[in-house]
Order: structure tokens, then C-alpha cells, then sequence
């Protein structure tokens, strides 16, 4: 994230705020739909990013039906919105894996950002507690993800699920030869890094309409449009809860950089223990360890850049100078880094 800049020499800038100007045009980027409570995992991802001192800003994808006093709590963090329209796949009788993910398929519409030459996907329910900006370095050309697990029973429609079989660990159980060739590598598409770009979104738009909706949505579907080009980073990037207890020889939890509370009942800011698996020690650390973000004060943007935000709305994805209460100009991050 980029935090504001001062036009004061006097000011006595951290060493972690860089001139924006500085920076390649790259920046993270998540999506927030609906009147619901997500915009909470949007404003401690904000906090998170800031507090890892990331130099690239979080722009948020939203749809139209997001309330104008929740882009005021992502405004007063720094973020930056940009609008979109929802994006939905031809109608079928496809029963997803959950209700709600007919509404990720707008997710695609963030390829259309080329104002960046890079960007960092991140879901609403994801916290990183590591800086991770040199993901922004890979090599150009290729989408990069973390593998997914098919053990939990979200998967149960799944010929892997229902044989027993996960990438994860795929010497367990073996892929049958009457099933066919064995699957390509499978992504969770909560995080991932690509380049925006109107020829692949255009690409994207059309494939979504000649193809069948699936039980995952827009990630099953993102999996077959990159299959080509996907190449797997380390769990720590994105390690989803089930790892913790389906994969724990898989990663050190020590070193996990970005956590992804997708799990059944491990969203922070509606957690109540009681779920399956939500009583482990180490599902509470995180949870608590998303709160400290969530709740330090010093983490608010409004009170790096010296002033409050209250009652203002800038303009979309337009940079916005304010007046600090000692009258020094503060420039709000801008929409390319």
C-alpha cells in the first residue's frame, strides 16, 4: 500500500513510504460485492498490507450495490475503488459449492485495470502478515497461484474428493487409469498473480459465454483459461485453513505469509469457535492475530496521512489532495503505484 506523501521536507517521511512516481505501476487488488459485513476484511487487509510496509496501494473491485458508508470506511483506509459491473455465466441448472459464488465470476472484470502492468489478487477473507511485494517481480507471462486441497467436504461432488485424491499429497492415493488422464494442477483462486490486459479480458468475457458454469465458479473457470500458463507458488502465500489439519508436513506455519480464512466458520469478524476444526489452538492464534490488525489504531490511514476522512467521498480511482490540520498537503495514495 502506498500511504500518503507529504509535500514537506519537515516531515520526517519513513523510510517505508515511497514516492509513488518511484514505482513501477503495479498494485493488490480484491472484491467486495453486496450490503454484507465483508467490507471488514477489506479494511484489515488494508491495515495488514500497511502494516508489512508495502509500497504498492489495494484498489477494490466493487459492484454498484456496495452501500456508500462502506466505500467511505475503504476510503478513509486508503483504498482505492473502482466500479464495476457484475459479470454473470450463461444460465444452467449447476448447483455451485456455495450459493454465493455465481457473483465471483465479476471477479474478471479486474483484467480490464490495465493502468497497472502487474497486480496481486487477494479475496476480502485473506490477511498478509509478511510483506510479499517481490511476487510482483516473477517473470512476466505466467498466472501464479497456490495449489489448492480437494479433502474437505466442499469437494464431495468432485471425482477427487469421492477417490480420495489431492494434489497435495498425490502418492497417497493414486489417480485411477479408468478415470482417464490425471487432472492438471488445480489453483485456489482466492490469491494469485497476473498482468492486466484488454486482449486476455476480452478473451475472458468471450470463453465465459460458451462455457458451462461448474461447483467452483469463476476458479474452476480460471483454472481451464490458465491451465497453460499456470505455474504454482509455496503454500505460504496462500495457505487455506483445511492445510492446518488435512496437510500440516506440507508447510512450517512459522513461515506462512498470507493466510486465507475460507474455511467453514473461520471468518474473524463472525467467529464464534464452534464450527468443526474452529476449536484448534492454531485457528485461534490466527483469528487473534487478524484482530490485533483489524484493531490497531495506528494502522488507520486517516491518522498517517494527519487528517480524518469523515464525510468525504473523492472521486473513483482519482487522487485526491487534503488539507492536514496543520495545513500541509497530503496526497492520498494514487490509482498506479
Amino acid at each position: 500500500m502506498a500511504p500518503p506523501v507529504s509535500r514537506t521536507v519537515d516531515d520526517g517521511i519513513a523510510s517505508g513510504l515511497v514516492k509513488a512516481k518511484t514505482l513501477p505501476r503495479r498494485a493488490y487488488v480484491t472484491f467486495l460485492a453486496g450490503d454484507g459485513d465483508y467490507w471488514k476484511g477489506v479494511v484489515a487487509l488494508a491495515k495488514g498490507l500497511r502494516k508489512v510496509k508495502s509500497v504498492y496501494p489495494l484498489v477494490v473491485a466493487m459492484l454498484p450495490d456496495v452501500p456508500m458508508d462502506h466505500r467511505q470506511k475503504l476510503l478513509a483506509q486508503g483504498c482505492i475503488i473502482r466500479e464495476i459491473e457484475p459479470l454473470y455465466p450463461p444460465e444452467n441448472q449447476t448447483q455451485f459449492a456455495m450459493a454465493y459464488y455465481v457473483i465471483n465470476y465479476s471477479k474478471l472484470r479486474i483484467w480490464e485495470f490495465v493502468e497497472y502492468s502487474k497486480m496481486i489478487y487477494l479475496d476480502g477473507d485473506i490477511q498478509v502478515f509478511d510483506n510479499i511485494d517481490h511476487l510482483f517481480d516473477l517473470p512476466d507471462g505466467h498466472f501464479y497461484a497456490v495449489m489448492d486441497c480437494f479433502c474437505e467436504p466442499n469437494w464431495r461432488n468432485s471425482p477427487q474428493y469421492q477417490i480420495g485424491y489431492c494434489q497435495q499429497h498425490p502418492n497417497k492415493v493414486q489417480w485411477p487409469e479408468e478415470l482417464g488422464s490425471k487432472p492438471p494442477l488445480y489453483f485456489n483462486a482466492g490469491m494469485f498473480v497476473f498482468e492486466p490486459s484488454l486482449a486476455t479480458y476480452y478473451d475472458l468475457l468471450a470463453s465465459v459465454k460458451t462455457t458451462a458454469p461448474t461447483l467452483f465458479a469463476e476458479q474452476d473457470f480460471l483454472n481451464m483459461f490458465f491451465k497453460d500458463i499456470y505455474k504454482p507458488i509455496p503454500t505460504e502465500y496462500n495457505l487455506i485453513l483445511a492445510m492446518l489439519w488435512r496437510h500440516p508436513e506440507n508447510f512450517e506455519l512459522k513461515k506462512v505469509k498470507v493466510v486465507h480464512y475460507c474455511a467453514d466458520g473461520s471468518k474473524p469478524w463472525r467467529f464464534t469457535g464452534k464450527e468443526k476444526n474452529m476449536d484448534r489452538e492454531d485457528i485461534k492464534m490466527l483469528v487473534d492475530k487478524w484482530w490485533d490488525i483489524y484493531n490497531d489504531e495506528s494502522l488507520d490511514y486517516w491518522r498517517i496521512c494527519g487528517h480524518s476522512m469523515t464525510g468525504q467521498l473523492p472521486a473513483v480511482d482519482k487522487p485526491t489532495p487534503a488539507v492536514t490540520k496543520s495545513g500541509r498537503w497530503c496526497i492520498t495514495a494514487p490509482s498506479a503505484a
